[in-house]
């Protein structure tokens, strides 16, 4: 049997990682600034994190939703006093489109309505729901496309105002930072316009922080710049340094009920241990205050450069937009230089290393990018 091929990929295989750094099994070093779509929030082969999987899989490693976990309460207690929202409630699952797809079910449930708003070029996962509020005609077969879905520019707060006047959105979801549309910003006063609009219209705000969330930003979720507060809260990616599992973060606006949402292996023994020792690491070594002092010099230093068109970010999560082809300067910047980066159409060169890089990796790439644009 062979493998489905749906990826273009580089022939590198990482068999070994360390802090910000991957090797192959020549023993190549390579300087990771992509860190697997954003996922290795606290390095590789962190010790405190490789301890804690090691010593819960001794000891357990999975039953089922239909006993009592004690790590699922640990955990939600860590992420409400370190992401601030220790009022709300955690829904577990595995993934990010599934964290989506369960908020908009919410959201759906709670209003009774049937329609989301959602931003062009905004990505929301690859699951039925999800792909439908994903502005992406490539990745949504003709099953996900519905008429329950629309769309309209991020930032153009009159046309979601409009929107929402017609109360018939159940939603409107944002990403904390657009990813894979190139690193693309809401402002913060289109974040408050729309918070104000949704909770006048009596439509569920979800903040997509899957990507931009877990101190990426330079905060523990990128919306906390707006100083706003969403209904609905959805995390993945960063949250379990590699280790499989999702978030929703619940107001205290909503009832659940028994049957409303289920998951067999959401919030498993294992990924609850993953995701306590990420957030204690985070939390102890100040990773997320790292990623904004971090993240402002390499936006600062980037925006310098000769032949960047435009850095755009914040924190830890950056696109740089280049005059020539930006897969092209990953291939030379891959090969040439032993550095990991990642894209995002056809001139952006986006990164989201682990939050534990420091100002002389940040130089090291510096250089490594001012050699291969050149």
């Amino acid at each position: 049997m062979n493998l489905f091929n749906v990826y273009s990929l580089y022939p590198v295989e990482p068999v070994r990682g360390c802090g910000n750094f991957v090797y192959d099994a020549a023993g190549t070093e390579y300087l990771d600034l992509y860190g697997g779509h954003a996922v290795i929030s606290i390095g590789h082969a962190q010790e405190d994190y490789v301890r804690a999987v090691q010593e819960q899989v001794s000891r357990l490693g999975f039953y089922s939703n239909s006993v009592e976990n004690s790590l699922q309460t640990k955990l939600a207690e860590r992420l409400g006093r370190l992401s601030g929202y220790d009022d709300y409630a955690l829904f577990l699952c595995n993934s990010g489109a599934e964290a989506n797809e369960n908020a908009l079910k919410l959201a759906s449930f709670h209003t009774g309505r049937a329609k989301v708003l959602a931003m062009g070029k905004a990505f929301h996962g690859r699951t039925s729901g999800a792909v439908a509020a994903t502005d992406n005609p490539a990745i949504s077969a003709p099953f996900n496309r519905t008429d329950n879905v629309e769309f309209v520019p991020l930032n153009n707060l009159e046309a979601v105002r409009a929107k929402l006047a017609t109360r018939a959105f159940a939603a409107v979801i944002v990403e904390g930072i657009q990813g894979v549309a190139g690193i693309h910003c809401p402002t913060d006063d289109f974040l408050r316009g729309v918070r104000e609009a949704a909770s006048a219209t009596g439509t569920v705000l979800i903040l997509d922080e899957i990507q931009s969330g877990y101190g990426r930003t330079g905060r523990f979720f990128a919306h906390h710049e707006a100083g706003i507060r969403p209904d609905l809260v959805t995390t993945a990616k960063g949250m379990g340094n590699g280790f499989p599992i999702g978030g929703v973060l619940i107001s205290p606006l909503f009832e659940a009920r028994a049957g409303m949402l289920g998951t067999t292996f959401g919030g498993n023994h294992l990924a609850c241990a993953a995701a306590i020792a990420v957030l204690d690491v985070i939390g102890r070594d100040h990773l997320v205050e790292n990623a904004a002092e971090v993240g402002a010099y390499l936006l600062a230093e980037l925006a310098r450069i000769d032949g960047v068109k435009e850095v755009r970010g914040r924190g830890l999560m950056i696109g740089i937009e280049i005059e020539g082809s930006g897969p092209e300067l990953r291939r030379r910047l891959l090969f040439e230089q032993h550095v990991f980066t990642g894209g995002a159409g056809a001139s952006t060169v986006r990164l989201l290393p682990a939050l534990t890089l420091t100002r002389e990796l940040a130089d090291r790439f510096l250089d490594a990018f001012k050699k291969t644009l050149r």
